[in-house]
């Protein structure tokens, strides 16, 4: 397919397709999308091997937020019934990390739900980086906070955070039909105060909010001007008590599209498969590591993922590999220019080798709170000695009929019940 061929030509080359070529990936048909995915498999495996960085994220401060995004089971208004405590103490939030990191996590977010920070909030964080930093050494610290006010994105890096998360989420055209307690411009601005001080930036999106393919290009195309280390590409978790709880428009096959369009048209960015794979991907969550690069290890900020065990052997299953504390994630002309802001053509680009953990709840979303508690916290399993979840017993009924291709899934939106703020060993 001559579409494919320029695609792959482009992306060896860091050079940004057109609009029509991005939305021709989009529109591709089932029958072409191996071909597809082997096309943007040649762009990823050029700039990041075969490797897959693992992220695990930590729910500083959950629910009770005053913002009102639509996809988030912890907005104003929901009526999710998700775990809900104020912030956690630094040593607990290190003990939570060190249980992500003991799974083969390299970099924690810490995310807290709210609008953005305040100042003693920013206080609490930079304590809380660095009691991790000092129990943990070599971590990669992501923060997820909201909207940042004038210098708080510099005390955060003097506290030691390597990267800040912060999502657009959706097109500035439909950004008012999702949100309407702050704007994308509000979005922008924080992404840029984090690139500024110098964190590495972390900004993506999250499909399957009803928005169209040009809606999907439009955001993807800002991110590319923005140019964030890392890009997290969350889907919709549809959680009962929130406006967005009847959106189920996602196939596994439209999920693979959506990733390889962001991997085309952000080649040498870290791209990130966040929130709602197990939902979404289902089965395909193998097929998809061709495309991204990295994943959350566990559950989410407010629901379960996969096991954490279960997605190890995922990685080691379909020929990759976990990607160690000592190798540096980014290509190298993203890492030796230092600082972050320069633009995806640039040599100097990305901030050094950070890249984002998707976080984000909060009025300023980073990558995950998201319908269902997009970055991280991860739920599932058991690896290295923590506990999971207790076995359901047998049952004695029926199994049900396994859905359809495009029909809900809400038996696979569980809440989380284990990990940060509960007295449950996490999944990691």
């Amino acid at each position: 397919m001559d579409l494919l061929n320029t695609l792959v030509d482009k992306g060896l080359r860091r050079e940004t397709p057109t609009r029509e070529e991005a939305l021709a990936v989009l529109a591709t048909s089932d029958d072409d999308l191996l071909d597809v995915v082997a096309a943007a498999g040649k762009v990823r495996r050029h700039w990041f091997g075969r490797r897959v960085k693992l992220n695990y994220l930590v729910n500083l401060k959950s629910g009770l937020c005053p913002e009102d995004c639509s996809y988030c089971s912890q907005r104003l208004g929901s009526t999710a019934g998700i775990l809900k405590y104020t912030w956690l103490k630094p040593d607990q939030a290190s003990e939570a990390a060190a249980a992500g990191l003991a799974g083969g996590a390299k970099r924690v977010c810490l995310v807290a739900s709210g609008r953005g920070p305040t100042d003693r909030d920013v206080d609490r964080v930079s304590d809380t980086i660095r009691t991790i930093k000092e129990q943990n050494e070599g971590v990669e610290v992501c923060a997820c906070l909201g909207l940042l006010s004038d210098g708080q994105a510099e005390r955060l890096r003097e506290a030691g955070a390597d990267a800040y998360n912060h999502n657009l989420n959706t097109s500035e055209a439909t950004y008012g039909d999702i949100t309407t307690t702050h704007t994308y411009a509000d979005r922008v601005d924080t992404v840029q105060k984090a690139h500024a001080a110098g964190l590495s930036a972390c900004s993506g999106l999250i499909a399957g909010m009803g928005e169209s393919d040009e809606d999907l290009v439009d955001v993807v195309f800002s991110l590319r001007e923005l140019d964030p280390d890392s890009v997290p590409v969350n889907f919709l978790i549809p959680f009962e008590g929130t406006p967005l709880a009847k959106e189920w428009n996602l196939t596994p096959q439209r999920c693979l599209r959506i990733l390889a369009m962001v991997r085309f048209v952000c080649p040498d960015s870290e791209v990130r498969i966040a929130g709602g794979r197990e939902v979404h991907l289902r089965t395909m969550q193998p097929l998809a590591l061709n495309l991204a690069n990295s994943i959350f290890l566990g559950d989410y900020l407010t629901s379960e993922g996969q096991a954490g065990k279960a997605d190890l052997e995922m990685i080691a299953d379909a020929g990759f590999e976990v990607e160690g504390a000592d190798q540096v994630t980014l290509p190298e002309h993203r890492v030796a220019g230092g600082g972050c802001g320069a633009h995806a053509g640039t040599e100097s680009g990305g901030c050094g080798s950070h890249e984002e953990a998707g976080c984000g709840s909060h009025a300023g979303g980073g990558c995950g709170s998201h319908a269902g508690g997009v970055c991280g916290s991860h739920a599932g399993g058991g690896v290295c000695g923590t506990t999971t979840a207790a076995p359901a017993e047998a049952s004695t009924e029926a199994a049900p009929a396994p859905a359809g291709p495009n029909e809900p899934r809400p038996d696979l939106v569980a809440v989380r019940r284990r990990g940060a703020g509960t007295d449950l060993a996490p999944n990691a």
